[in-house]
């Protein structure tokens, strides 16, 4: 399966592809892990206390932004 994060970020002007920084690729892929991770550790939050938690619902948040700041600022 081809790498679908590089291929989002890659832009195309005047029918040339330009390929993202590599650095930029790795830091998307580890930001979408972390918030993979932070949304499994607030379901367990609500699963076994039963109580939502706010901070971990703010870092998932401010990822989850980030990720799409970064795929906006890219194409443009």
């Amino acid at each position: 399966m081809k790498d679908w994060i590089k291929k989002a970020l890659t832009r195309r002007i005047r029918q040339r592809e330009i390929p993202p920084d590599p650095r930029l690729v790795y830091g998307v892929k580890f930001t979408i892990a972390t918030t993979l991770i932070l949304s499994t550790l607030e379901i367990a939050h609500i699963a076994f206390l039963g109580k939502w938690n706010s901070e971990i619902f703010s870092a998932i948040i401010g990822l989850s932004g980030t990720v799409m700041g970064i795929f906006v600022g890219q194409k443009t």
